[in-house]
């Protein structure tokens, strides 16, 4: 921090918003903001900065953002103090959890959470106190095939490979769009500028998606793809590596198990089989597959529109798949594994071996479905709402998580909610799900919150480790997130409304240090004892952690103090070849022929004659919006409508929709949205195309620059019914629709 002008100091900061994670340069005069810029100093991302970045003034400006507790009395929402608010769910939780057991209390988690420290490393500790296995989350939403497939293959569910794109010169990319989303599941800050380096180099990206993306138009080849059907393109391409004699395994070799298995899996499948099914020529498929293979360094990403299918989990295996057999999975500028420099379980314990995962620990009430990394499918919560029996969900606690507008079938969800005899919401807006709630616990600005990013250097294009520090001071009253999760906590446990966070935040850490430490635990808390809450997890993380200082045997190694000394960042380094050390299976092999995935083989098989419907819908980002809660901010919602349903210019013509007109889109549980129609050959035919995270005309939300253009929420015309089932993951594309025109625009 460094004075520039009388009463303006300049902070470095990391951006809170999106996976890119970009380092932001804040500047502050009189407690207000006056500029945010990217940090060129940031080892990470270099100055480059999205709209989302600088629209964080408006977020921590927003008049609509809560400062105070709210609770509700007679139907409508009151302000309360913070001890009013914890007594009201000392007074309403405790009664639910005794009359009718732990599992009765749900957890819902969005996204946001994921971006706050103070909350991620305390949902595990709240969700313990609970006792529930009523665990919802946005995974189910978005990404549980792609974290199944990596549990299945290398041992845990985070071992996620991504793409090295700094050294790559063939670039695969089916159903992500990283030029509006800075990367999803690969933190990968100013894409376009990497994009632009590896083609400079003479390298070639192709996409792969039923809409000629952002991504795609800066590509050098676009293929639309029907949608639901990127597992008959994978499978044809792993097909021709083995049909041609492709398949070189190279250094992975002798740590590769199942290669055989997966040959035989794949027979039925040949590029001119499959070919009609994705829309896809046969030569196209073969092609790809071919300069895969031959090109030395290269690598196959998948995201989100590969996630949110029938196929899921199938698509995010094949993916990893073609990295092994080309051998181009953890070697530079293929797909590599990155090394974090703290809370990543693939760096701790005895490294190329574990336990591997399970799922199907238990299984939903209602229908069946199994367990998956501790969680149950977002598309059931609804359903344990309303069924009635033992262990149905009578309390709901959302965390940063608006389910109404962000799973399948809102109306239905919004119902549910409103029957259940007690919700908690831990949100910042009074928005379409915390309406539903009794009391509202706001979060902090994240100006007023230290961060540091946990989950996504897991994920990251490059290893480094950045910390920053609170630029302002907390509102008056308001108290630290991680603090009111412990507060729910020690009343889900008992101990009351007046319990002392700070003590139970040190009981907590003495059982954890010592069941993992032993002899050493209590020099080891002794050595954190100058720190609480998170950034104390957060200094025994890195310490622990494959760069730290070992508490003194390597004292060159990180520390908190040292990473907080850097507010640009500490660069860890290009990615690095991990296997077998990164691997956690245990038979220490990546196991690339998992039976659970080679079953489900079959029930692809049983759709590849399936005749395409009439239009289907899928979502899309822009770089301007994320998920259901950057609406609101005048930056960001300022410019043209981009809530439109995009048509292709032939079936615009047979529906008799007219560009600027207005779409009745209806789905099969005869919920029925408005658009404004946007005709557009980046759409493939038969595809129509709505954003995802909208519809703010909800009653009682109190947002009101989302409410002037509230959009039309997608999810209310999805089946909430389908999923991929070995995942549990949505079903959010390629969902049939029924499309007519409008009177007016909705």
């Amino acid at each position: 921090m460094s004075a520039t002008a009388p009463n303006e100091t300049v902070h470095q900061r990391i951006c809170p918003i999106c996976e890119a994670c970009c380092g932001l340069e804040i500047r502050i005069a009189d407690g207000k903001v006056t500029s945010i810029r990217g940090d060129a100093s940031d080892v990470f991302s270099k100055g480059f900065i999205c709209p989302k970045g600088v629209a964080v003034k408006d977020l921590h400006d927003d008049p609509d953002r809560l400062r105070m507790p709210l609770i509700k009395r007679d139907g409508r929402f009151v302000a309360a103090t913070w001890d009013e608010a914890f007594e009201e769910i000392d007074r309403r939780l405790t009664p639910i959890i005794a009359a009718h057991g732990r599992d009765a209390v749900a957890v819902s988690l969005g996204n946001p959470s994921s971006h706050k420290h103070g909350l991620i490393l305390y949902t595990s500790k709240l969700v313990k106190a609970l006792g529930t296995k009523s665990i919802f989350s946005a995974s189910t939403l978005d990404q549980m095939p792609k974290q199944l497939s990596s549990g299945l293959m290398f041992g845990h569910w985070l071992s996620i490979p991504v793409p090295d794109i700094e050294r790559c010169d063939f670039l695969l990319m089916l159903g992500a769009n990283p030029m509006a989303s800075n990367g999803s599941l690969w933190t990968v800050p100013d894409f376009r500028g990497k994009a632009k380096a590896l083609r400079e180099r003479g390298g070639k990206l192709v996409v792969i998606d039923p809409r000629r993306t952002e991504t795609a138009d800066i590509a050098d080849a676009h293929h639309f793809i029907r949608p639901n059907s990127d597992a008959y393109l994978l499978l044809g391409m792993v097909h021709t590596l083995f049909d041609e004699n492709l398949v070189r395994l190279g250094r992975l070799a002798e740590h590769v198990s199942g290669v055989d298995d997966v040959q035989a899996a794949v027979r039925g499948f040949a590029p001119e089989v499959v070919a009609e099914r994705c829309g896809i020529p046969a030569a196209t498929i073969r092609d790809l597959a071919r300069t895969l293979a031959r090109t030395e360094r290269a690598a196959v990403y998948g995201r989100i529109g590969t996630c949110v299918q029938e196929f899921g989990t199938v698509n995010s295996w094949l993916v990893d798949v073609l990295n092994v057999l080309t051998g181009h999975l953890d070697e530079p500028g293929g797909a590599m594994f990155t090394k974090a420099a703290a809370f990543a379980a693939n760096t701790l314990g005895r490294p190329g071996t574990g336990r591997g995962i399970v799922t199907g620990r238990w299984k939903s009430r209602v229908s069946g479905a199994p367990e998956v990394f501790g969680e149950i499918p977002m598309n059931c919560l609804a359903e344990e709402i309303e069924t009635p029996g033992p262990g149905q969900v009578k309390a709901l606690i959302t965390i940063a998580s608006n389910p109404v507008l962000s799973s399948p079938n809102g109306p239905r969800m919004a119902k549910a909610i409103d029957q259940l005899d007690f919700v908690v919401s831990l949100d910042i807006y009074l928005n379409e799900t915390s309406r539903h709630a009794d009391v509202i616990l706001p979060g902090v600005s994240p100006l007023e919150d230290s961060h540091y990013d946990v989950p996504f250097p897991q994920f990251s294009y490059r290893n480094h480790a950045r910390y920053s520090r609170a630029i302002l001071p907390l509102t008056s009253g308001q108290i630290p997130e991680w603090q009111t999760m412990l507060k729910i906590a020690a009343i889900a446990q008992g101990k009351g409304a007046k319990a002392d966070p700070l003590a139970m935040d040190d009981e907590l850490l003495a059982d954890d240090v010592r069941k993992q430490a032993g002899p050493s635990a209590d020099a080891i808390i002794e050595a954190v004892s100058g720190r609480r809450g998170p950034e104390r997890l957060l200094d025994l993380a890195l310490r622990m952690g494959p760069y730290g200082d070992g508490f003194g045997a390597r004292p060159d190694g990180l520390t908190l103090s040292k990473v907080m000394a850097a507010p640009s960042g500490i660069d860890l380094g290009a990615l690095n070849s991990r296997v077998p050390e990164v691997l956690r299976t245990p038979t220490g092999k990546i196991e690339l022929a998992p039976a659970m995935l080679l079953a489900d083989v079959q029930r692809v098989a049983q759709h590849l004659h399936q005749a395409p419907h009439d239009v289907v819908i899928i979502g899309r980002r822009h770089v301007r919006s994320n998920n259901s809660w950057m609406h609101n901010l005048p930056l960001l919602a300022k410019g043209p409508n981009r809530c439109t349903a995009l048509v292709h210019p032939a079936d615009a013509t047979r529906l008799g929709l007219t560009h600027g007109g207005a779409a009745r889109i209806t789905g099969r549980a005869g919920h029925v949205i408005e658009a404004q129609v946007e005709v557009s050959d980046e759409m493939m035919p038969g595809v129509i195309s709505v954003p995802h995270g909208w519809g703010h005309d909800l009653p009682d939300t109190q947002l009101q620059v989302a409410a002037q253009r509230p959009g039309a929420n997608l999810n209310a015309v999805l089946d909430d019914t389908l999923i991929d089932p070995l995942s549990g993951n949505a079903v959010l594309g390629g969902v049939p629709v029924t499309v007519v025109a409008a009177s007016q625009p909705g």
